[in-house]
């Protein structure tokens, strides 16, 4: 009974401690930062999740995942280096490419620009890019004609269309030509239409059939690499490795890590220190805990006393108060749990109406890889915070309740 006893009298006295205003508003305060803590840790998990999400779905669908290139001549059999690399497993898809460098000019100079021919029919099964542009950009890559695709960010910076003639200038590659430097040669090309992906690769990365690619750079046959996707995107640097060694031809290997990894390891370090921050705000909050139950042993020191001399054990004294600070956590945890997940839920939708509201753009496309606040709750990182955030609750009260246990009843009740 002595379990039922301290939680029946640690609740009177936590409803009865209301009556004291400073002790009710420090107790208020306590959960108000515990309930804080846990719905800002929860939305920025959950924020964090998000990008994580785009990071893989819509710039990894876009950009190689891992890469296979000649180093002294094209690829001249891809099909059989695709044929081989689906033989591995955990790879389900490879496609040819045709890469190039190149200037376009705009307003006040030149701009550098990667350009690569691709195959529609076979970049679909590596690539997510399709999904960013309409259905005529898309059919007009596999048309052996001088068409080309801009992000709508460079699109938009050359002031151009859908329509427009673009001037490309791109090293001449005519063997018959002489001397280590060749001039750049221009090619025109038509604009046939945009995607819209958001972040640098819109301004830098253009996308043209692979068979015009072919006759720009004289390859008669043969393809620049070969790319391909993973079912993981953690296991491209692994599988690719293993898919170049058994080539026959020497060939760079290269893999999203070491071109993306640098987004990757942000969106860990803002996670981690944002993690800390919060648990150390969620720790500030059960040091209030601590101040409200020294303040309450003092405030019920005798009411202790009599109860202990009625028999009521230490420990029991002990349990008194660590169920009030746990009735403060739990509080605080259950609100916190509560708001942080609904926020998270609709984190884009506020975000969005944030933005409409004061005009302005949380997100740069120009600058970052997606234009809008993105959201993924999951289950398991709202548990850990929660229970996290009650543990550290309990864990204040052991000192207060602890000192509540020593109290001596003789001294006390003379005090009285």
């Amino acid at each position: 009974m002595k379990g039922p006893l301290a939680l029946s009298i640690g609740w009177r006295f936590y409803r009865a401690r209301q009556s004291n205003s400073f002790i009710s508003f420090i107790s208020f305060a306590s959960t108000a930062g515990i309930a804080l803590g846990v719905a800002v840790l929860i939305i920025v998990l959950s924020a964090m999740n998000g990008f994580e999400r785009e990071l893989e779905h819509r710039l990894l669908g876009v950009v190689p995942q891992a890469d296979i290139v000649g180093v002294s001549e094209p690829i001249a059999n891809w099909q059989s280096v695709a044929e081989g690399a689906l033989l591995i497993e955990g790879i389900r898809g490879a496609a040819p490419f045709i890469r190039m460098q190149g200037l376009v000019q705009k307003p006040g100079g030149f701009q550098g620009l990667a350009v690569v021919g691709i195959d529609p029919k076979e970049e679909i099964k590596v690539s997510t890019l399709a999904q960013f542009m309409s259905d005529a950009s898309w059919q007009s890559l596999g048309q052996d004609e001088n068409h080309i695709v801009l992000g709508q960010s460079l699109l938009t910076k050359l002031g151009l269309e859908i329509g427009d003639t673009l001037a490309l200038y791109v090293q001449d590659m005519d063997p018959e030509a002489t001397g280590s430097l060749r001039a750049a040669k221009s090619h025109r090309f038509v604009v046939s239409g945009a995607y819209n992906l958001g972040g640098e690769l819109e301004l830098t990365t253009a996308y043209i059939p692979i068979q015009y690619a072919a006759q720009i750079l004289n390859m008669k046959s043969g393809v620049t690499g070969v790319r391909i996707s993973v079912d993981k995107v953690f296991d491209a640097p692994v599988k690719v490795r293993e898919l170049g060694y058994a080539q026959k031809q020497s060939v760079y290997i290269s893999d999203w890590t070491r071109t993306q990894g640098h987004l990757y390891q942000d969106i860990q370090l803002v996670r981690t220190v944002m993690y800390l921050v919060l648990v150390l705000v969620i720790g500030v909050a059960c040091f209030n805990i601590v101040s409200t139950l020294v303040m309450a042993v003092r405030d019920k020191a005798s009411e202790i006393a009599i109860l202990m001399t009625m028999g009521l054990s230490r420990l029991a004294v002990m349990g008194i108060f660590m169920v009030q600070g746990a009735l403060n956590g739990l509080l605080g945890c259950g609100l916190g749990g509560i708001i942080g997940v609904s926020v998270a839920l609709n984190l884009s939708a506020i975000a969005s109406s944030v933005e409409q509201v004061l005009g302005i753009q949380l997100l740069s496309a120009d600058v970052y890889f997606v234009d809008f606040l993105p959201s993924e709750l999951h289950g398991s990182d709202a548990a850990l915070v929660i229970v996290m955030a009650f543990v550290m609750s309990l864990i204040a009260t052991l000192y207060p309740a602890w000192k509540a246990s020593q109290i001596a009843p003789a001294q006390a009740l003379a005090g009285r």
